[in-house]
């Protein structure tokens, strides 16, 4: 598919893009060397084909689960000016 300079124009007023005239079958050739591979895309046949999450199906190795600090809820609400079951409060900003 082969853009021409005035739809590369259109493109760009739609995407608010500023293009220098210059540069219009540049941008030109290069969005219609993408469509043409789209086109290539969409022509391959996929039926049956489950689409996948990520190109490589492999599993995520992930750390354990495990605290690696303690508990110091008590020390930081000790200092807060006011808490209640483990919760601050805070003065009301919004009416």
């Amino acid at each position: 598919m082969s853009l021409t300079d005035e739809e590369v124009n259109k493109i760009a007023n739609l995407a608010r893009l500023k293009i220098n005239p210059e540069q219009v079958p540049e941008y030109a050739s290069n969005l219609s060397s993408i469509l043409d591979l789209v086109e290539q895309m969409n022509a391959v046949d996929t039926t049956g084909i489950e689409p996948m999450a990520h190109p490589q199906d492999v599993a995520q190795r992930l750390r354990a689960d495990v605290a690696t600090e303690p508990d110091q809820r008590e020390l930081f609400q000790a200092i807060a000016p006011a808490t209640e079951a483990g919760l601050y409060l805070v003065p009301k900003v919004i009416e």
